[in-house]
């Protein structure tokens, strides 16, 4: 860690407010933020104003008992306030803990008691499922804060000035929650210095001319100097790495941030945005997002001429969408990011060679291990395992035991090692075979089958259950439960039991209704398959490659 001594006797190192103020005083009158398509209209900020806001919602949060290494939940929707938020928490050395505006109260209750919560920023309109989640919690919160008038109001009337913080550093830490295997979320616990370098831009653009940031005191020439893409929107929820995480890129290197503030996506009002801010580049997750922008793209439009970039993360681009894509946009490059929020970013998809297979062009700090630990050589056709190692998380957060498997130790070397399956051929290129767990992922929502599986369960006339993801068109991947009844042999061998029939409308409406009682609406499953009996393997452990064929139909008696 590089700790620098600055001219008027402070110290700065790689800390994500430290960063962001040399910029906010190096560059006061540029552009930070613009929004706009959203319930309060269009708006901008400039560094300096976005900078002084943040110190005004840090004080309020001072006010509510939040101070070093607390953590803050930041419940909301896309606008300017999520933002200064987040930059406020890391004023304070305090962490904000990302929680989905989609979740019920059982599925709050779950994030915030595991991250040990007490002050939750939430929209006013969703304030009574954070109380509700409050009593499900073995604490309560001890303060639930509303974004708009009510944050508003409370903050303005604080000073504006620059706090005097103890504690900040390069060590503080920024928590994702994220999907898992477990059932549950997972929060990823990064040092700042490792997020910065390892996902919100630190190592610069070389290549275009932009160096890495080598030294904290020089943060200030480093923003005002400006990534080579300037202007950035993301089309995802900011409660969702992605989204935060070319936010963050954004600010800390002088850019300005566009948010698309519409309460649900609105492709016109992206466009319209893009537009009227030059945007870049515009981040999208896969199909679900790219499809209803292209297909809004306005009729006879001309080039937007400061496009240059739409790039995906969090799911990639079908092959299909990537040559319309093009077609339709002309020179801007279509691109697609491979990561994870343990690793970072491995690097960037190459384009699709026929065979289907994702092919990724790695960076120096990523590798394909074996069993063993083992870097594989290229050429080798061993099947190993994805993994980076440098600037990556030191844990997850309150799982030892997940951590251990994850983040391991070789010869010395930590590695983030998450699941993916891989090969490398002789070139170099790594060609991904699949994660080698259960997650669903539709439209970047990470799904966890188990917590479906779950909540199904506790349906009185289901005797069990499996749910699977399988291809969609739009969303990458759909959800589909595969479940039987109660009365039905649960011992009968699946090979000689009834074909799978789709279950009737009755008891799919009354399914649905109970999952929305404790699922947000996208991890609930759009089918449901009845069979007389749910194989599972000998050890009882769920057969998911059953499941699936049953879900397409491929299963034959």
């Amino acid at each position: 860690m590089v700790t620098t001594t600055l001219p008027w006797g402070d110290t700065m190192d790689f800390q994500l407010a430290d960063i962001f103020e040399a910029g906010a005083r190096a560059i006061p009158d540029r552009l930070a933020l613009a929004w706009g398509g959203g319930p309060t209209g269009d708006g901008e900020l400039t560094y300096d104003a976005l900078d002084r806001a943040a110190n005004q919602v840090a004080r309020l949060l001072t006010d509510h008992g939040v101070s070093a290494e607390d953590r803050v939940g930041v419940h909301g929707y896309n606008h300017a306030s999520f933002i200064v938020v987040t930059l406020a928490c890391f004023k304070l050395a305090a962490v904000p803990i990302n929680a989905s505006y989609r979740y019920t109260a059982t599925e709050l209750a779950y994030v915030f008691a595991d991250a040990g919560v007490q002050v939750v920023v939430t929209e006013p309109e969703l304030g009574d499922v954070v109380a509700d989640a409050s009593a499900l919690m073995p604490h309560d919160l001890e303060s639930i804060i509303t974004f708009g008038d009510e944050l508003d109001a409370a903050a303005t009337a604080l000073d504006d000035a620059p706090l005097t913080v103890t504690g900040r550093s390069g060590d503080n830490r920024y928590i994702l929650y994220t999907g898992g295997t477990t059932g549950m979320p997972k929060g990823v616990v990064w040092r700042h210095e490792d997020i910065f370098f390892g996902a919100l831009g630190g190592d610069g653009v070389p290549r275009q001319g932009f160096p890495a940031l080598t030294d904290p005191a020089d943060a200030g020439a480093w923003a005002s100097a400006g990534n080579p893409v300037r202007v950035r929107m993301p089309l995802c929820p900011l409660i969702h790495g992605g989204a935060q995480w070319v936010a963050l890129t954004t600010i800390l290197s002088g850019g300005t941030l566009v948010l698309a503030t519409d309460r649900s996506f609105d492709a016109a009002t992206a466009w319209r945005l893009a537009d009227r801010f030059d945007v870049e580049l515009i981040m999208v997750i896969g199909d679900a997002v790219a499809r209803p922008l292209l297909d809004a793209l306005p009729a006879g439009h001309t080039a937007f001429p400061a496009l240059r970039f739409i790039s995906s993360s969090g799911a990639p681009l079908s092959a299909r969408m990537r040559v319309e894509l093009t077609e339709a946009l002309g020179d801007v490059r279509i691109l697609d990011r491979y990561g994870a929020s343990e690793t970072g970013g491995h690097g960037r998809l190459l384009e699709p060679d026929g065979s289907g297979r994702l092919r990724l062009r790695g960076d120096a700090t990523t590798a394909v291990l074996d069993d063993e630990g083992h870097v594989i050589s290229p050429g080798s056709r061993t099947v190993g395992r994805l993994a980076r190692r440098g600037h990556i998380p030191l844990e997850y957060w309150n799982d030892p035991a997940k951590t251990a498997t994850t983040f391991p130790i070789y010869d010395g070397q930590r590695w983030a090692v998450p699941g993916d399956l891989a090969t490398v051929e002789s070139d170099g290129t790594i060609v991904v075979l699949g994660r080698g767990s259960i997650v669903i992922n539709s439209g970047g929502e990470k799904i966890f089958p188990e917590e479906v599986e779950n909540v199904i369960k506790a349906f009185a006339p289901v005797q069990d259950c499996l749910v699977v993801g399988l291809p969609d068109d739009r969303f990458g991947q759909r959800v589909v439960a595969v479940i039987s009844l109660r009365g039905k042999s649960a011992t009968r061998p699946a090979a000689s039991a009834a074909l799978p029939s789709l279950a009737p409308d009755d008891l799919v409406a009354e399914l649905i209704a109970h999952c929305r009682q404790q699922l947000a609406g996208y991890k609930i499953p759009k089918r449901f398959v009845i069979v007389d009996a749910v194989e599972r393997k000998i050890t009882g452990k769920a057969d998911y490659d059953w499941a699936r064929r049953v879900a397409t139909g491929t299963l034959v008696e």
